[in-house]
């Protein structure tokens, strides 16, 4: 089992950047490959990017065209999400997700084990 809280939304301006945390306990972190994905009112939630279980491969959605960044601190047992460029329409919840085995390129929710709560993003024009 692990426990994962994301935080670092909020308010900001569009072409603003923002870095979201997300912070697990339980288990050893190092050994879950980890995903973020986005969810808007009335949508689908939605892949963003996925990492290793050391972070030294990561995979995006093409839609994201290199405006956000996936890592990881496996010493802090934190990954975290900078997001660049940010547009209204990027006004989502996030959720950061871990997968209890496997590589790292999934892209759709159900291949995730765990999820946090979600951090309200919202970008203003």
């Amino acid at each position: 089992q692990v426990q994962l809280v994301e935080s670092g939304g909020g308010l900001v301006q569009g072409g603003g950047s923002l870095r979201l945390s997300c912070a697990a306990s339980g288990r050893t972190f190092s050994s879950f490959p980890m995903g973020w994905f986005r969810q808007a009112p009335g949508k689908e939630r939605g892949f963003l990017a996925a990492i290793s279980r050391s972070g030294g491969s990561t995979y995006y959605a093409d839609f994201l065209k290199g405006r956000f960044t996936a890592s990881r601190d496996n010493a802090k047992n934190t990954v975290y999400l900078q997001m660049n460029s940010l547009d209204p329409e990027d006004t989502a919840v996030y959720y950061c997700a871990a997968r209890g085995s496997g590589t790292y390129r999934y892209t759709t929710a159900r291949e995730y084990d765990y999820w946090g709560q979600g951090t309200q993003v919202t970008v203003s024009s």
